[in-house]
């Protein structure tokens, strides 16, 4: 698509997703518990949306962000890594940004990080002056040393970067850390961490001027909600009068409590949301402060 082309409208949203890989699964969940669902192609790369016109596109990873810049989707979940990767290189050729990250989604949770041989002391990113980083962000990198004023050589990899050090292509390496045990596999270990990745839901910078706009407000209202309920639970309890104030300050992530009086006595009943994991000691925690007659009961849909 040229750089002046305008994309046709449409009366349907398009989705990218990863075809394979450790965000797809959670990516179609996610989808799926807005209460959507499709009907697969025979070449397991379109899905056509069958409760809503919403379609996917089954893709790799890092083909998202172009398919995004070029129109052909409208939203894409992708790593933040991916997503600001492309952001960043973009920004390096002086061109404008045309999409940007609309939800973060809470799993698929990573870090972009700096691991040097694990014989090293760490002084300090200027430690890095003069050497060879291998990586497969060099866009992110890049800013990273600018902003540290460090000049180093920059040896762009598509795979395997932790193994450069030992082979003797670079003295450090930039790469994604989850676990941690691919590093010290290699004789490797973090030291200054670049950014924090998890999948997002990225989309257009400029809103839709058709249909789908109304479209996309609807599934970001449900997304909205299903993120919200992730950790939510209603909270039932009852208490003398007096105790509320306290037992109010002990949920801070919870919302307006509905509170009934109960038979005209000083006790009263509350129903509380809270978007906070509900223990067995934060109830008990309550227990002693005044609650009486707790239930946690579990929020399948909720709409703001």
């Amino acid at each position: 698509m040229s750089p002046t082309a305008v994309p046709a409208a449409r009366d349907r949203l398009r989705i990218a997703i990863q075809k394979s890989g450790r965000l797809s699964d959670p990516a179609r969940a996610l989808l799926a518990s807005c209460g959507l669902s499709w009907r697969e192609s025979r070449d397991r790369l379109f899905c056509y949306g069958e409760t809503l016109p919403v379609d996917l596109l089954l893709v790799r990873d890092d083909d998202i962000p172009g398919l995004l810049a070029d129109g052909v989707c409208d939203y894409g979940i992708v790593g933040r890594n991916v997503l600001d990767e492309q952001a960043a290189l973009r920004a390096g050729e002086g061109r404008a940004q045309v999409s940007k990250e609309v939800r973060a989604l809470g799993f698929g949770g990573c870090r972009l990080d700096i691991a040097v041989p694990e014989a090293w002391e760490w002084e300090g990113p200027q430690q890095l002056q003069g050497r060879r980083i291998a990586t497969s962000y060099p866009g992110l990198l890049a800013k990273w040393l600018a902003e540290h004023e460090v000049e180093a050589s920059v040896v762009m990899l598509s795979g395997s970067v932790e193994i450069a050090p030992r082979l003797g292509q670079a003295d450090l390496i930039c790469d994604l850390v989850s676990s941690g045990g691919t590093l010290l596999a290699n004789q490797l270990k973090p030291v200054a961490t670049i950014m924090r990745s998890e999948a997002v839901l990225a989309g257009p910078v400029q809103p839709f001027a058709d249909i789908r706009g109304e479209l996309a407000q609807m599934l970001l209202r449900r997304l909205d909600g299903v993120l919200r309920l992730k950790d939510s639970r209603l909270l039932l309890f009852q208490a003398q009068r007096d105790e509320v104030p306290g037992l109010l300050e002990m949920l801070p992530d919870a919302e307006q409590p509905t509170v009934l009086q109960v038979d005209g006595a000083d006790t009263l009943a509350l129903q509380a949301l809270c978007h906070g994991a509900m223990t067995w000691q934060r109830l008990e925690d309550l227990k002693r402060a005044g609650a009486r007659g707790l239930m946690v009961l579990p929020v399948e849909r909720m709409l703001a």
